[in-house]
């Protein structure tokens, strides 16, 4: 199974100047754990994820004055949308996080989660007989 078959393809996309209040509610409207963050001034594309606003306010830092691109991550790896869901899987444990941005000619198509892994592999598993 590939990359392009698990991935969600609605992706939530932030500007380098929204509050991490703002930032989180979105996320949770949306339900879920990852924005790509689209900062042309840092560079491009980064993510922001749900980890990123829990630190700053387990840090004490005010989530309505601290801005996204502050806690953004840039030096992201990114998916393509035909590896494969082992690779995905291999490059989040080796990176230690739990999304993936999944560009498609240079353009986000979408983000893969552990979770969205999970879901594909978890059917699969459990036809197999005991």
């Amino acid at each position: 199974m590939l990359v392009r078959d698990a991935m969600s393809t609605v992706v939530l996309t932030l500007g380098p100047d929204h509050t991490l209040r703002q930032a989180a509610a979105l996320m949770s409207a949306r339900r879920v754990g990852a924005a790509v963050v689209l900062d042309p001034d840092a560079g491009g594309i980064g993510i922001l994820t749900e980890r990123d606003i829990l630190n700053s306010v387990g840090l004490g830092q005010d989530p309505d004055t601290e801005r996204t691109h502050a806690h953004t991550t840039t030096d992201v790896v990114f998916a393509a949308p035909t590896w494969t869901l082992e690779e995905a899987a291999r490059a989040m444990a080796h990176g230690g996080f739990r999304h993936l941005v999944v560009l498609d000619r240079g353009e986000p198509a979408g983000i893969v989660s552990v979770r969205d892994i999970i879901r594909c592999w978890a059917p699969a598993r459990q036809q197999v007989p005991a």
